[in-house]
């Protein structure tokens, strides 16, 4: 955030003399700490400063932002500083140069108030507009348009240009690259960076439902454990509503477990095709699926979950496809999904889809990942002692974890994350990216307490505890290498 803001700062600097004046239009995220780093630099330069916050102080939760709020506010003397809790007040500016530095990455959705009558009125300006990252109202994986967006004339992306650049180019102006330290490994490992771009604030008047709608098709009369554990951690992400769809005798189970889980009974023993015309108002009614956990292999439920995948597919709906739903897929050899599936198999699963065995060599591992991911269409989420996940072009790996999560379960756990994850709207890559990441410091904060002598369940409640601070993680991060 130091280097990013003072990157920022920089580029004013070498295109305008100190003493111009500068408005600028911080979020309450990252990106708006960005922002506040850059107030920082221009007035300690000479430049005159407006900070304009656009959002309630109280909902700055990042921990980097919060500290760079406290000390912008302790710099009266030279930065101006006002606050816009909602839109009513927001007005043009008349600066020479207006930074916007409200949302960043990880948006997506149409711009909500107050944010989006700050874009309106920083296009309305005559000032020279500089985007920090990304132009506010632009999506940085697709370049579309979130309704309205800042037309900046110069962004300064952060790190690496990104993938949505190629799309409604006149709203990026320049593009500058900004190298901010991020050294290669960061780039490539999930980190607490991945977790914050999915995070978001909920407004006071957030309803029932708008958070997501999660139905989880698993169970069979064996098994019931598994789709509950997916339920259980898909509520720990702060989805609202988890439908189980069970065999009869598995959704008893299941009820019975946890008042909170709700159960649509399926007829008979085990999932069968004729279950679909129960599904189907589920299915468009909830904003993601999981399917797999505890279904089994009988005949008639392969047959019926390669009907409910492609049923699911077709209504455009997001799918985490995992378990026995995975082998029931048999090899796929071409492509048959799109970015809105995950599929979360273990080096088993994997062979059973791909038609080969992992690589114990991780470089190695990594291609055979992209190359199937590219192949079949979707996200794949290769689980080991380090997780792999591509989307067949972006890579990442994951190295939160410990061997007490050998345990059987954690596997559960990990789909309910990322499905929950899924239904409140994010995309699937970041999704489960973010999902693998959490899921492990789960596995490490619980090992913390116990030892190596876990529980699936011991997992589920240390979830909340990453999604609200990201950085907790840094505290085992910090004991391991000083171990090591």
């Amino acid at each position: 955030m130091e280097n990013a803001g003072r990157s920022v700062a920089d580029e004013v600097e070498a295109r305008f003399g100190r003493g111009a004046s500068v408005t600028i239009y911080g979020g309450t995220g990252r990106n708006g700490g960005d922002g506040m780093v850059a107030a920082r630099h221009l007035a300690a330069r000479g430049f005159k400063i407006l900070f304009r916050l656009i959002g309630d102080e109280r909902s700055i939760r990042d921990l980097s932002a919060l500290s760079n709020w406290t000390a912008l506010k302790a710099m009266g003397a030279s930065v101006k500083i006002e606050s816009y809790p909602d839109s009513s007040a927001i007005v043009k500016s008349e600066s020479d140069v207006l930074i916007d530095a409200m949302l960043g990455t990880g948006v997506h959705g149409k711009l909500r108030q107050p944010y989006l009558r700050a874009v309106q009125m920083v296009n309305g300006s005559a000032g020279f507009k500089i985007a920090v990252d990304v132009p506010t109202g632009i999506d940085s994986d697709t370049g579309e348009l979130l309704g309205e967006a800042v037309r900046a004339n110069l962004t300064v992306t952060l790190h690496a240009l990104k993938t949505g650049l190629g799309k409604n180019k006149p709203y990026w102006g320049e593009v500058k690259v900004s190298n901010i330290g991020i050294p290669p490994e960061a780039a490539i490992y999930a980190g607490p960076g991945d977790v914050a771009a999915i995070s978001t604030v909920r407004p006071a008047d957030s309803h029932k439902g708008e958070y997501g709608r999660l139905l989880v098709i698993g169970g069979s009369e064996i098994f019931s454990g598994a789709p509950t554990l997916v339920a259980m951690a898909a509520y720990r992400t702060g989805v609202d509503i988890v439908n189980v769809a069970a065999p009869e005798g598995a959704a008893q189970s299941i009820a019975s477990f946890s008042p909170s889980i709700i159960t649509i009974k399926l007829p008979g023993s085990i999932l069968r095709s004729n279950h679909l015309r129960i599904l189907d108002e589920h299915v468009q009614r909830s904003n993601a699926i999981a399917i797999g956990p505890g279904l089994g292999l009988a005949r008639e439920t392969v047959s019926a979950v390669r009907k409910i995948i492609n049923f699911t597919i077709r209504h455009k709906k997001p799918i985490l496809i995992d378990a026995d739903a995975l082998k029931a897929l048999g090899v796929v050899k071409k492509r048959i999904f799109d970015e809105s599936v995950v599929i979360t198999p273990h080096a088993a699963e994997f062979a059973a889809v791909s038609g080969k065995n992992p690589s114990r060599d991780l470089k190695t591992r990594m291609n055979e990942v992209r190359e199937f991911s590219s192949l079949s269409g979707a996200i794949t989420v290769l689980k080991g002692h380090t997780d792999v996940i591509s989307d067949g072009t972006r890579l990442k790996l994951n190295n939160t974890g410990n061997p007490g999560m050998t345990v059987g379960g954690t596997g559960d756990v990990l789909s309910g994350v990322i499905a929950g994850l899924m239904a409140q709207g994010f995309e699937s890559y970041r999704t489960a990216v973010a999902g693998t990441f959490v899921n492990g410091a789960a596995g490490d904060f619980a090992a913390e307490q116990y030892g190596y002598h876990l529980t699936p369940t011991d997992l589920i409640e240390h979830i909340p505890r990453i999604l609200t601070d990201p950085m907790c993680h840094k505290t085992i991060l910090d004991r391991r290498l000083r171990q090591a």
